[in-house]
């Protein structure tokens, strides 16, 4: 069956949107009708290459939508079911696993380099990271499917499968954010408004948020934030200086630059912890001598998906959404059709791109 979709022909190359052609479901498959993808950053990393797949590939990791048809041995949802689409599904098997760390599974993006479908002159397309969301239907493995809770707006239930996710368990799991806490989360884009909001649910007293970009203020305090301070070479300084000169808390980076990972860890107060939540790349080095490193006793630590496990998470964030504690409309700037996700990405590589909503 032919649907269209968003292709990445190759690393470094625009998006192209075309008609595809997606086989039924197999065995342990389920066809999902997308109603909304988010796009975000990750994204961009695959077409860059900070993150390496197999190419041609249609992109996107964040979605939900209805199912259509489920392959033969598909027991947890049927037709006509709303599901939130998990990019990141662990085999229960390997090591990571076997210690409950399923964020880590060494088998999680197996399926990427698996035949998705195919282009009209039969070209093979991978499925980006497992899902392929950034298309009209998509059929990925069973355990790339979760029931969306009742209470949430199917459209809005995309930006669960990996924004909302990340930002709540970096958090509620990596850093553990306790009640009273002062937290400062740099960059509000996606990932930093869910993070800002994830604070503010778990107590925090005070929420500095940080961003290059003025404009994002009032999102940032809409969000959760009680402060808001200009990235610059002075952060770490003006940080100190709104929380009695000892510095957060917890500081969550959700960029994946140098110097706001150097900035994140120089805001934080002696012995307080420092998440990173940003996927930067190779060429990103942050430099710590041993001195600072005892002196400080700081905890520094890295955050994948969250630290989360979706089948256990998404309902909780599910219930914040019903009682009205997580707001999924404030993570949205932009709401675009298919068409307009190679523009969303060139606004990304000029530093100007939103929280775009891709909604068929």
């Amino acid at each position: 069956m032919a649907v269209r979709a968003a292709v990445l022909p190759a690393i470094g190359a625009p998006l192209e949107i075309t008609g595809i052609e997606l086989p039924d479901p197999g065995p342990g498959q389920v066809r999902v009708r997308l109603a909304a993808a988010g796009v975000c950053h990750s994204d961009l990393s695959l077409s860059n290459g900070t993150m390496r797949v197999p190419v041609p590939a249609v992109l996107g990791h964040e979605g939900a939508g209805t199912v259509v048809a489920v392959g033969e041995g598909v027991t947890h949802v049927a037709p006509g079911a709303p599901v939130v689409l998990n990019w990141a599904p662990s085999c229960g098997a390997c090591h990571a696993c076997a210690l409950g760390e399923v964020w880590l599974c060494a088998d999680a993006l197996a399926g990427a380099a698996g035949v998705h479908a195919r282009t009209s002159d039969g070209t093979e397309l991978h499925p980006g990271l497992n899902v392929a969301a950034f298309a009209e239907e998509t059929v990925v493995a069973a355990s790339c499917v979760l029931p969306l809770p009742d209470g949430v707006p199917l459209t809005d239930a995309a930006l669960l499968g990996c924004a909302v996710l990340t930002g709540y368990g970096a958090v509620h799991h990596s850093a553990r954010v306790r009640r009273g806490e002062t937290v400062a989360v740099f960059g509000a884009g996606g990932v930093g408004l869910a993070t800002l909001q994830a604070a503010r649910i778990a107590g925090a007293s005070r929420i500095i948020a940080v961003d290059v970009s003025p404009e994002k203020e009032e999102l940032a305090r809409a969000a959760g934030a009680t402060d808001y301070v200009l990235a610059s070479d002075a952060t770490a300084r003006e940080i100190r200086g709104l929380t009695g000169r000892q510095g957060v808390d917890v500081a969550v980076e959700c960029v994946g630059r140098a110097v706001s990972i150097r900035a994140a860890w120089d805001s934080t107060r002696r012995g307080g912890r420092t998440t990173v939540v940003g996927i930067g790349g190779k060429d990103q080095e942050v430099t710590f001598n041993a001195l600072e490193i005892f002196h400080w006793g700081r905890t520094l630590s890295g955050c994948v998906y969250g630290n989360t496990d979706p089948a256990r998470d998404v309902p909780v964030l599910a219930e914040h959404v019903r009682e009205g504690r997580l707001d999924l409309s404030v993570l949205v700037t932009e709401r675009i059709g298919l068409e307009g996700i190679p523009a969303a990405f060139e606004n990304m590589l000029a530093g100007k791109g939103g929280r775009a909503l891709v909604v068929f």
